[in-house]
């Protein structure tokens, strides 16, 4: 939001410099976010002053050349040269002083220099028009008729003055301050001076007028409050000068009188204003309505757009819409060259109704911004009455008729307790009441009761404006309050303490994440960052919807109409996107967060970590081949995973999983924490995914709740590990999971880890059977395993395998 400090002057008189004031405004939380200033020409005529041509005479080198004196204020005149034909003795001339830098109509700025002209010193400029950008004359120089002493401004004689512009972060909340007016009451508090609203005490209407317009409201939700008023005798044509540098000064270029000065007040007071060709209102009658489902309507942009039922519309007599009510107009019944009768609406419409048409048809306006964020409803008379005065000012109109305000239920202001010691606790420092008092005051708000019964504390009745829409509670007072006080006045306390302490999870979660990230980074994995929003045709099957997916209603496009239920298909996107541009050797990862709808129409949100990997697994080398990223290296980065998190032990199963063709599912604890495979060929057809992809979904939520960073050191062993093989020949179902676990059952003190390093499956093992040479590390921390019984838990392992697994091993 743009707010000009010279427009800002005309509502609160103050001498502090801009960047005093813009400091107070940050402080405050209007975030000034930079400062332009704005010249009305350039230069500003800086360096140029009024003067008196004192002598002038030939020059005694050029016949075209005059040698004169000028007192410019100084102790002793200066001898300028001047090739003016015009320039004479007893002038009053603007000149340009040494170092001044000068923007003529025509060509390159260029700086004043003393020098030498045909061997004369001249130590200035005798300016005309042309030469300092006011004009385009080149007859001669300005001569002026003026009583102002020598060494005047020359900016100051021709009413030329900068302007600084605040560019202002406006956070949703602040909707009082999104105006001049609002600024400006904001700097009342702050500076302690007055502000004023624009006097419009010469606006006058009839009492009775044999034709107005009438205002019917169909739905007093969405517009608690209409008003209007019918001007006749308009003139549409260019704003008037002035008119037309406010709006330039905040980056609006202006259009015609009428629509400028709509423009002009909504950035003025805030109220949104505008103007019907009442010759185009139908019946003579406007009505606040909703649409009809299907409607067309034609905006003032040309677009045709079909409307919704929720839309809220301002419709003529016959219900046929002339504007989108507090968002945009209506191209065949906004003003024209032709318009000689205006119809101007001030009017309240409710935030939500405005929100929901400018979120559907894509229309941003500064409108909509305002009556999105909550306006005033008592501001809509006063707006009526200025814009009124100024198109009688520069549009020569003239009220035809009464204003119609059609105001059923007024908005009642609210009413919050304050208690005093309480502003003290949250501040952390104690105010005066006779502070507080005060910034109540210049922040409009009442204090209608004081010294209300509640025990020991002083307790204060509060009335607040409508205007302050976010000020609600006793917390947004005291934030009212210490905003104005000042951050930056709450001292720091030697020992700061605090009257609740958190209890902060152990482990940090945070932590617990940047952990293993750096894990998997180290590894070679990249992590991504997609969007919560999905497409719902992802889940959608066969029309039939999807009832657990939380569905978006308000939603800006068809592609993100969803929260997503799962990481895969925004990670799948991913990947396509980079296959597209041959990046085909992918490793990658994501922690993000799920969303789905229960039966019961429960909302959940989990946390999930995903890992992809697609292409090659690793680079090709002059040493190695590069070979296909497989199953095993995908299961090797989810065991890292879970061994850092101190989970290696998983037990296994076949996966369960809607999107995976093939892999496992691992369980804690009997609860499934992880599941690994392929992604099916259906998912990645319908992404458009044209090469494999292995996919690990990890449930965080419930990893990281048992996950204990509890570190056990013990004495590394005296004794050394023992390692004996086996060959293992069990049906094709059995998984070597299976054979682990057996094998921990078996023997829980001297083994030490079981690995498989070779599968076989082939004729000789006869059909349905598969071998696996599997090694067992043994080790005993406080003896020599001897023989005996190293030979022992071999038998007994062999024992398990061939009754549990109906195992053969091979001699």
């Amino acid at each position: 939001m743009r707010i000009s400090l010279d427009w800002l002057k005309t509502l609160i008189s103050t001498d502090k410099p801009a960047s005093e004031i813009g400091a107070l405004l940050t402080g405050s939380g209007l975030e000034v976010e930079s400062l332009e200033e704005l010249e009305s020409i350039p230069g500003g005529l800086r360096g140029l002053v009024l003067g008196t041509v004192l002598t002038c005479e030939r020059h005694p080198d050029a016949d075209k050349l005059s040698l004169t004196t000028v007192d410019v204020g100084d102790d002793t005149p200066r001898q300028i040269v001047c090739g003016a034909p015009n320039v004479a003795a007893g002038q009053r001339v603007v000149v340009a002083l040494e170092g001044a830098m000068l923007y003529p109509a025509q060509g390159e700025p260029f700086k004043i220099k003393k020098s030498k002209i045909r061997g004369a010193a001249s130590e200035g400029m005798i300016c005309a028009e042309d030469e300092i950008g006011l004009g385009t004359s080149h007859a001669g120089i300005m001569v002026l008729e003026t009583e102002l002493p020598n060494g005047t401004p020359a900016a100051e004689y021709f009413g030329l003055g900068s302007d600084t512009v605040y560019e202002i972060g406006l956070t949703p909340n602040r909707a009082d301050a999104a105006s001049h007016y609002g600024v400006a009451r904001e700097l009342r508090a702050l500076l302690r001076q007055p502000c004023r609203l624009p006097d419009t005490s010469a606006f006058q209407a009839p009492a009775s007028a044999a034709v107005n317009v009438g205002v019917v409201i169909e739905d007093e939700v969405a517009c608690p409050r209409y008003a209007g008023l019918l001007l006749e005798n308009v003139q549409v044509g260019p704003s008037p000068e002035w008119l037309q540098r406010r709006l330039r000064s905040i980056g609006l270029s202006p259009i015609n009188n009428v629509v400028d000065v709509t423009n002009f007040v909504l950035h003025e007071l805030g109220q949104p204003l505008h103007a019907f060709d009442a010759d185009q209102i139908t019946g003579g009658q406007i009505r606040v309505k909703r649409a009809e489902a299907g409607e067309k309507f034609v905006t003032l942009d040309g677009l045709e757009r079909s409307l919704k039922a929720e839309d809220l519309v301002i419709a003529d007599a016959n219900g046929t819409p002339m504007a989108l009510a507090g968002v945009f107009g209506g191209k065949t019944s906004g003003v024209s060259e032709a318009t000689t009768r205006v119809f101007l609406e001030s009017a309240y419409f409710g935030p939500a109704a405005v929100r929901r048409t400018s979120q559907t048809h894509q229309l941003k306006t500064d409108a909509s911004f305002r009556f999105e964020r909550g306006t005033d409803p008592n501001m809509v008379l006063v707006a009526l009455q200025r814009a009124a005065l100024l198109l009688e000012e520069v549009a020569g109109a003239t009220v035809a008729a009464p204003i119609v305000d059609e105001y059923p239920a007024p908005v009642q202001p609210a009413t919050v307790r304050l208690r005093l010691p309480r502003v003290e606790r949250l501040v952390g420092q104690y105010i005066a009441p006779e502070r507080i008092r005060q910034i109540l005051t210049d922040l409009d708000i009442e204090i209608t009761e004081e010294n209300l019964d509640e025990g020991d504390q002083a307790t204060w009745l509060l009335t607040v404006p409508p205007h302050k829409v976010d000020v609600t509670r006793e917390a947004d007072i005291i934030e009212e309050i210490l905003r104005i006080y000042g951050y930056n006045n709450v001292a720091l306390r030697p020992h700061n303490s605090a009257s609740f302490l958190a209890k902060f999870p152990n482990p940090d979660p945070e932590v617990t994440r940047i952990k293993i990230a750096s894990l998997l980074s180290g590894q070679g994995f990249s992590e991504i960052l997609t969007n919560s929003l999905t497409n719902s045709q992802y889940f959608d099957k066969e029309g039939e919807a999807d009832a657990a997916l939380v569905r978006i209603l308000n939603y800006n496009s068809v592609d993100l109409n969803a929260m997503r239920p799962t990481l895969l298909h925004s990670g799948l996107e991913i990947i396509r996107h980079n296959i597209n541009r041959r990046q085909r050797d992918l490793k990658l990862y994501e922690f993000g967060k799920v969303y789905s709808q229960s039966e019961g129409g429960k909302y959940q949100e989990k946390n999930k970590l995903v890992i992809y990997l697609t292409g090659n697994a690793a680079g090709e080398t002059w040493q190695h081949k590069s070979e296909k990223a497989a199953y095993h290296d995908l299961a090797g980065a989810v065991q890292q995973v879970l061994t850092a998190l101190g989970f290696g032990g998983a037990a296994s199963q076949p996966v369960q999983h809607p999107y995976l063709a093939g892999g496992l599912t691992l369980l804690v604890h009997n609860q499934p924490v992880a599941h690994l495979g392929a992604v099916s060929a259906s998912v990645l057809k319908r992404l458009d995914v044209t090469q494999p992809v292995w996919y690990a979904e990890l449930d965080w939520d419930a990893l990281s709740k048992k996950y204990k960073p509890t570190l056990v050191a013990r004495e590394l062993p005296k004794f050394p590990e023992v390692r004996r093989d086996l060959s293992v020949v069990v049906d094709s179902s059995v998984t070597f999971d299976q054979l682990r676990q057996i094998a921990q059952r078996t023997e829980k003190k001297l083994l030490q880890s079981m690995n498989v390093f070779d599968v076989y499956a082939g004729e000789n093992l006869g059909a349905g059977k598969k071998s696996y040479s599997v090694s067992f590390t043994l080790q005993d921390f406080t003896q020599t395993l001897s023989e005996q019984a190293i030979d022992q838990v071999m038998q007994r392992l062999i024992a398990q395998f061939e009754k549990q697994a109906g195992a053969v091993i091979r001699r």
